[in-house]
């Protein structure tokens, strides 16, 4: 199971204590005069050069502070709960019964209350809830001094009363919410009585790793809280949002501080606090922040449209390992690997294949599927990029003119593995532990699948090499190598010249989009 979670939004008080101490030097005084405190056996006092660093540094980070904690904010979220009608009905010759969704266990419900419903006349309806009543809390930043608020969609999601409390006191009820789930993005809107403090936007792209950061916000529910750290990764794909690419820190960051400010030390926001990776729920070194220029072209949007209009290129696309840039003859093991084209795509229309390794997109080198799917999103509808790609060992620029993408692209709409076909009789494992059968037309039908092309797993071995590069049963194998098959004896023929020590590379189908492997006999 993995630790990566969304920061929650607070939902509860914690309170604790703070052990502080006292560093004492001493020096010794002899009958022959005073000792110093390194002839005495005690640490020497700082160097005023390095005090004086120190100093500095504090400064920056007072400085940096008092220049965006006024601008800070705590968002609370109230959501009521949803009431669903429910009848009663007595069962026959007897009396009405506990509606359904009601404890029925005679020491779980109050005996008066359970009387009421028992005493109600049969067919009557009443309101049940179905979610309940809900309270939680988070942070964000002022950015516009008419009052619109930058946050996460997590900390407002809901559709609840949103309550959002200035850092002077002051509390106001949201007039607007506007959200982007892809991003974890929102805005929320105020009618302020007056022009607010307005935190400055910095360059997330400028931060380097390395760089002295602070986050603020409420954690805990405790205001006005600020702690500092680095910049510990950029680019970070953790998979809790469709489009990411997160600054990742060690600035403390916990429950509570979900849409607050992470920001240089020239007092600019350069990330909104996001998630944390713990078994614990709490911060354990590792905090993730949205970078603002991603958080900011989302934003100017919402307020534009109400919503955010992203390229697309058209394509399927995996991270690159060595044993797949060996296949590819790649050479380096940074990129995306193409794994399929749609039609009438963008990229179709380039002359993008499958199997190619995108290295370049816009002019910036693409390190990962994440990054190139975030460089073609915020691209301009309609401008024509360059692309490098390698293929078949050699670099090659295609030009790919973006285009909107659809609603609803993305999204999965078939379950291959709702149902899973009958192995052919007398089907064995091969050596990579895989059985494989023809893909006829009801099989397809059965899978969701339009197209007949490959061949169906119908089984995979436990501990095989097939097993150990997630291979399942009603995957669907369209290519092995470079040669699409058609059929099992395709399948067979090709398999039966892979060579187990160098491996074989097979384009595999699933409801999650194609990716290629490469399979290793031990």
């Amino acid at each position: 199971m993995s630790n990566w979670r969304r920061l929650p939004v607070l939902r509860w008080v914690a309170a604790g204590t703070v052990a502080t101490g006292l560093a004492v030097s001493a020096y010794v005084v002899e009958s022959s005069g005073i000792l110093t405190a390194e002839t005495a056996g005690v640490a020497k006092p700082a160097p005023v050069q390095a005090i004086g660093h120190a100093n500095q540094l504090s400064e920056a980070f007072r400085h940096s502070a008092d220049m965006v904690m006024p601008a800070v904010v705590s968002i609370h979220n109230e959501t009521q709960p949803k009431l669903v009608k429910r009848e009663l009905r007595a069962p026959r010759g007897g009396r009405p019964s506990l509606p359904e969704g009601f404890p029925k266990e005679s020491g779980d419900l109050d005996p008066l209350l359970k009387r009421f419903f028992e005493q109600m006349p049969d067919g009557d309806q009443f309101d049940m809830p179905e979610t309940p009543h809900q309270h939680s809390s988070g942070s964000g930043v002022v950015i516009d001094k008419d009052g619109v608020i930058l946050t996460n969609n997590h900390v407002v999601a809901g559709g609840g009363k949103i309550t959002v409390r200035l850092h002077d006191g002051r509390e106001f009820v949201a007039t607007e919410v506007k959200t982007d789930p892809n991003t974890d993005i929102a805005i929320v809107k105020i009618k302020a009585d007056k022009p607010l403090p307005v935190a400055k936007l910095g360059d997330s792209d400028a931060m380097q790793i390395g760089d002295w950061v602070l986050a603020l916000g409420q954690p805990f529910g405790l205001t006005d809280t600020v702690t500092a750290g680095i910049v510990s990764a950029k680019g970070r794909d953790i998979n809790i949002t469709k489009h990411a690419e997160f600054i990742q820190t060690d600035a403390a960051i916990n429950p509570g501080n979900s849409g607050g400010p992470l920001v240089n030390l020239q007092g600019e926001v350069i990330g909104i606090n996001t998630a944390i990776s713990s078994s614990s729920g709490g911060f354990q070194g590792v905090g993730f922040a949205v970078p603002v220029n991603v958080a900011q072209w989302v934003s100017s949007q919402l307020l534009k449209d109400g919503r955010v209009h992203r390229a697309y290129l058209g394509i399927g696309i995996q991270p690159l390992d060595s044993d797949l840039a060996n296949q590819l003859g790649a050479g380096a093991s940074e990129g995306a690997v193409i794994t399929e084209v749609q039609p009438n795509s963008p990229a179709a229309a380039a002359g993008l294949r499958p199997q190619d390794v995108v290295v370049e997109f816009g002019g910036a080198p693409v390190h990962s599927p994440g990054q190139l799917s975030a460089l073609a999103g915020r691209t301009v509808i309609g401008s024509k990029q360059p692309m490098v790609v390698v293929r078949d060992g050699k670099r090659l620029t295609l030009h790919v003119t973006v285009q909107e993408q659809p609603k609803g692209y993305g999204e999965v709409t078939a379950n291959l593995e709702e149902e899973e076909p009958a192995a052919t009789d007398g089907a064995k494992f091969d050596r990579f532990g895989l059985k494989v059968a023809p893909l006829t037309a009801d099989v397809a039908k059965e899978l969701n699948l339009k197209s007949t092309d490959g061949v169906v797993i119908t089984g995979v071995e436990e501990g095989s090499p097939a097993a150990n590069v997630g291979l399942e049963s009603s995957m669907i194998v369209a290519q092995v190598g470079k040669k699409p098959v058609h059929s099992v004896e395709e399948f067979n023929a090709a398999m039966a010249k892979a060579s187990p020590e160098k491996g074989v590379m097979l384009l595999v189908r699933s409801a999650q989009g194609s990716r290629f492997v490469v399979l290793k006999s031990e």
